[in-house]
C-alpha cells in the first residue's frame, strides 16, 4: 500500500515497520500505544496487518489490549490469521487473545484461516479452543469455506478437530454441497468418508449430487468410499432405470428414509 494508511503517525510507523521511530514516539508519549485512528485501529492492528513481528512484540510488551476491535469489529488476531502471519498469531495467542471473537460478518479468525488455507494458524487456533463449528452471518462454518475453496488439507485438519460435516448454511448447503458445486472430487470423497450425507437437500431441494456436474457425479457414484448405498446410485446412473422398475432400490431408499425425488427425477 502506497502512502499513509492512517491519520495518526504512530499507526503509520507500525505499518511501515519503523521500530526505532515508533519506540521514540512511545517513549515521548506512552498513551500512543493504545490511541486509535480513523478506522478505530491501534498500532497493534497495523503491525499485525503488515506482519511486523518485532513491533507486535514491542506493543504486547507494553501491555496493550490484545482484543481491541476496529470499526469493522476485526481484532488483531482476525487480521493476523487472515494475512497468514504465523508468528504473530502465536504471539497474540500467547497473550490470551480471544480465538472465538467475531467481526461484523460474524466470522472468527478460524473462518479466515480456513478460507485462505492457513494450516498452521488453524491448528494453533483450534488447539487454543477455536470452535470448528462457529457460524458466520450466512451460517457458514470454517468447513464450508475450506470445502468451497478446495483446501483438502484444511478439511482434514478441521475434521481431526471434530468439525460437524452436515451443518447447513443459510442456503441449506452443507460443506459437501459446496465441494460438489465447485467440482472438488477429493474433498467431497473425504467429507463423505467422515459422515457427510449425500441425501440432505438445500433450499432449492437439491442434494449434493444434484448440484454437481455430470462428470463429477459419475466419479462420486463409483466405488464404495461414498457410502454403503453407492451401488444403488451406480445402478441408477449407469442404466437410467426408474424407481418403479426396481422395488429393491425403492426398499433400500425407504430403509434409510431418503426421498425418491432426491435421485429419481420425474
Amino acid at each position: 500500500m502506497d502512502g499513509p494508511v492512517s491519520n495518526v503517525e504512530h499507526c503509520n510507523l507500525a505499518y511501515a515497520g519503523q521500530l526505532e521511530l515508533l519506540q521514540d514516539r512511545l517513549r515521548e508519549d506512552r498513551s500512543l500505544a493504545t490511541r486509535r485512528d480513523q478506522d478505530h485501529r491501534t498500532a497493534l492492528h497495523w503491525a499485525c496487518s503488515a506482519g511486523h513481528t518485532d513491533i507486535v512484540h514491542l506493543l504486547l510488551g507494553l501491555g496493550v489490549p490484545v482484543d481491541d476491535k476496529d470499526d469493522a469489529n476485526w481484532t488483531p488476531l482476525h487480521i493476523a490469521a487472515s494475512a497468514g502471519h504465523d508468528e504473530i498469531v502465536k504471539a497474540l495467542i500467547g497473550k490470551d487473545a480471544q480465538v472465538n471473537d467475531v467481526n461484523q460478518n460474524g466470522c472468527t479468525p478460524l473462518h479466515y484461516a480456513a478460507s485462505r488455507n492457513r494450516q498452521e494458524i488453524a491448528v494453533m487456533l483450534l488447539e487454543k479452543g477455536a470452535d470448528p463449528d462457529a457460524t458466520d452471518h450466512f451460517e457458514s462454518t470454517p468447513l464450508h469455506r475450506a470445502a468451497a475453496k478446495g483446501n483438502l488439507k484444511m478439511i482434514q485438519i478441521l475434521l481431526q478437530y471434530k468439525a460437524s460435516v452436515n451443518i447447513q448454511d443459510s442456503e441449506g448447503n452443507t460443506p459437501l454441497h459446496l465441494a460438489c458445486a465447485e467440482e472438488r472430487v477429493d474433498e467431497a470423497k473425504l467429507l463423505v468418508s467422515h459422515g457427510a450425507s449425500i441425501y440432505i437437500e438445500n433450499k432449492e431441494e437439491k442434494t449434493p449430487l444434484k448440484v454437481s456436474k455430470d462428470h463429477l457425479r459419475q466419479k462420486l457414484s463409483q466405488g464404495p468410499i461414498l457410502n454403503p448405498y453407492c451401488c444403488v446410485l451406480r445402478t441408477f446412473n449407469s442404466t437410467g432405470y426408474q424407481e418403479r422398475s426396481h422395488p429393491l432400490i425403492g426398499h433400500r431408499l425407504r430403509t434409510v428414509g431418503v426421498r425418491y425425488s432426491s435421485f429419481f427425477p420425474a
